[in-house]
Order: C-alpha cells, then structure tokens, then sequence
C-alpha cells in the first residue's frame, strides 16, 4: 500500500533558485514561452504539446541539461519533456535547445511528482530517465532518495506496455536499492536476464562520468519495461 506521507511530506531535493547567469537569464525569459510547459492540474495533451505523434519520452531530473540536450539531438524521431525544478538548469537548457535548434524538447520547472500525478495520463510514455539522482549518502537522508516504491508504481503506470525505464547512478548502494524498488514492481520486468544493464547507445557519457570512470568509479544502469 503507497505510504501518502511520502510524497505529500518528503521532497527528493532542496529548493534553490540558484544564480543566473546572464545567457540563462535571456533564454528563460526568451525560451520557456516557446519551449516552456506551464504546470497545471489537468492532463498534458503529449501530441498537441510537441505537434505531432511521436515515441514521448520523460526526463527527471535533467541538471543542467548537456545530456538531455545531447540525446534529444541524437534522436530527433523521439519527443522528450524534461522536469527541472532548479532554474540555472532550466536557463542552460533552454539555451541549448535555442543553439542547437531543437524542435523535440518541451520543459516544465516543477515538482516532478506533482507533474506526475497531475498532467501525465496512464499509458502515455515510452520511456523515463532518472540520471543520476541525488543520492543523498547520508543513511538518516535516505528516505528523500527520489527512487522509492511508490513513485515508481506511479511512474509504471504512465508508461505504455513494452515501455522503459532507465535509472543510472554512479552509487554502488543507491543502484542495489533501486534494483531491489524496481524489481519490486510487478508491472515491470527486467530488461536483461538478471541484474544491472549495459549501458545503452542513447545515455551519452557525461564529462563526470567519463572522469569518474578514470579514476575507477563504477556507473550502474537498471532498465525495467512495462509488462
């Protein structure tokens, strides 16, 4: 049974506007009218949203946006809504997008879960990225770790029947938690026999993680699908 206090008590992050810079300050005030999606509680029409059908793709967490904006050039055939609540991420986002003329990005500065329970209808994703989620290593701040059961029985049912979701963390324990939440969740399944999977074409090596991997850190990719 889903625990209410979870998220209606505990956030996975600390709200904090942050410096703009500059550049960041212009493409938000310039960017999210075009590529900014308003929160409200009242379903997101996907298709209307990016005008046209195409696989929908939600991000979690996007930082600072390099990845995002890097995989959304990638794969120009696929539609992606990011979810930032930090503004400077947002900002620098916003001023990719505006350089590298995307057309397959929609953003929304918002509490993910409130987005999540209130403008995403079941069944309406393809796929979920959460890369690399706060960890927040502290064993007392464990219970703000944004991957816990009941958003991720909220987050399958969003997805459509053979759709994905794909967590990344460079946190040996935090990926055996998430392991262990997502193979808790009965409409999900593996994608690979047992265990963590490969990293997958799509999830571009960050600088971070390129340097992490240098210095002998490990990276860990769990990928369920909907069944």
């Amino acid at each position: 049974m889903e625990n209410p206090d979870f998220q209606r008590h505990i956030r996975s992050f600390v709200l904090r506007q942050g410096h703009l810079s500059a550049a960041q300050k212009r493409a938000m005030d310039e960017g999210m009218p075009r590529w900014g999606i308003d929160y409200r509680p009242a379903m997101l029409n996907l298709t209307q949203a990016f005008g046209r059908e195409a696989p929908k793709i939600l991000e979690i967490g996007f930082g600072m946006g390099t990845a995002t904006a890097e995989i959304a050039e990638h794969n120009p055939d696929r539609d992606y809504l990011g979810i930032e609540v930090h503004s400077p991420g947002v900002g620098n986002l916003l001023k990719l997008i505006d350089e590298k003329g995307l057309s397959n990005l929609r953003l929304i500065r918002h509490d993910a879960v409130e987005v999540i329970d209130h403008m995403l209808a079941d069944g309406c994703l393809d796929g979920i990225h959460i890369f690399f989620p706060d960890p927040w290593p502290k064993k007392r701040h464990h219970k703000r770790r944004l991957i816990q059961s009941p958003l991720i029985a909220k987050l399958a049912t969003k997805l459509r029947p053979g759709g994905y979701l794909h967590a990344a963390t460079d946190w040996e324990e935090y990926a055996v938690q998430i392991l262990d939440v997502f193979g808790q969740e009965p409409l999900l399944g593996n994608s690979v026999a047992e265990g963590f999977a490969p990293r997958p074409d799509y999830r571009p090596l960050t600088k971070f993680e390129l340097r992490g991997i240098r210095l002998g850190h490990g990276v860990w990719d769990v990928i369920f699908k909907r069944r």
